[in-house]
Parts: structure tokens; C-alpha cells; sequence
């Protein structure tokens, strides 16, 4: 299982990627300024930060138990990403919407393009990041 410091390592990565291209793509599709983006991209990225510290910890223990490994198949990849994702969502859904100023609906639906882009994101961030980083032992099919 991996420690603290990995932990730590893989989420800044993957919130600092995911900052420098998510701002420019919402900006693009959506329309919102980029100031506006920026800080709404910030203000998720640290809810985003502890949520995927917590939810991969727990996701890893599950697996452990369950399976007695954490090293995850293509299956348990596309349920983590989905995992993660729903639980992001439900968080940021009234956040988006207030700082937007716009419906619950139509953030709702921006909400959803912002899950498809992180779910995407997180399953090919954290399967490269298995084989930059892996733990010893692991295969890297």
C-alpha cells in the first residue's frame, strides 16, 4: 500500500495537472471568465485534494480486504474514477451554482462536464501515475 508521502505526491500531481488544463478547457466551452474559473478551479482543487486523499485510503483498504491486493484491474479503475467522481459531485453541485450565479440545473449540467472531464482525467492520470510510481513488485500490464 502506498504511504503518506506517495499519498501526498500523487494528489498535488494530480490537482496541479488537472488546474492547468481544466481553466483554459471550461473557459473555452463554458464561457465563464478565467479569473471566475480559476478560483471556483481553486476552491474545488482543495475539496477535490482531501476527498481524493480519503477516498483513495479508503478505496485501497476496501480493495485490500476484498481482494487482498491494491493494485486495481481496468473494472476497479473505471469504479474508482465513478466513485470518486459522484462523491465530488454532490459536494460541488450547490457550490458551482452560487459562485456562477447561475440554477441548480444549469450547474448541474456543468457539473457533469466537469465529472466527464475529471473522470477521464483521474483514470488516466492515476494509471500513469501507477507506472511512474509503482509499488514494488507490482506489473505494470
Amino acid at each position: 500500500m502506498r504511504n503518506r508521502a506517495d499519498r501526498i505526491r500523487q494528489t498535488i500531481g494530480f490537482e496541479v495537472i488537472g488546474f492547468l488544463l481544466f481553466v483554459p478547457l471550461a473557459h473555452w466551452a463554458f464561457g465563464f471568465s478565467v479569473q471566475q474559473l480559476g478560483v471556483l478551479a481553486v476552491t474545488m482543487s482543495v475539496i477535490a485534494a482531501l476527498w481524493n486523499y480519503l477516498y483513495n485510503l479508503g478505496f485501497d483498504h476496501l480493495l485490500a480486504r476484498w481482494k487482498n491486493r491494491v493494485q486495481k484491474n481496468t473494472l476497479e479503475r473505471v469504479v474508482h474514477a465513478f466513485g470518486f467522481e459522484g462523491g465530488l459531485l454532490f459536494v460541488s453541485l450547490p457550490l458551482v451554482a452560487w459562485w456562477l450565479n447561475i440554477g441548480l440545473w444549469e450547474a448541474f449540467i456543468m457539473d457533469l462536464g466537469f465529472a466527464t472531464f475529471y473522470l477521464v482525467y483521474a483514470f488516466v492520470y492515476n494509471w500513469v501515475y501507477d507506472r511512474v510510481f509503482p509499488l514494488p513488485g507490482w506489473k505494470t500490464a
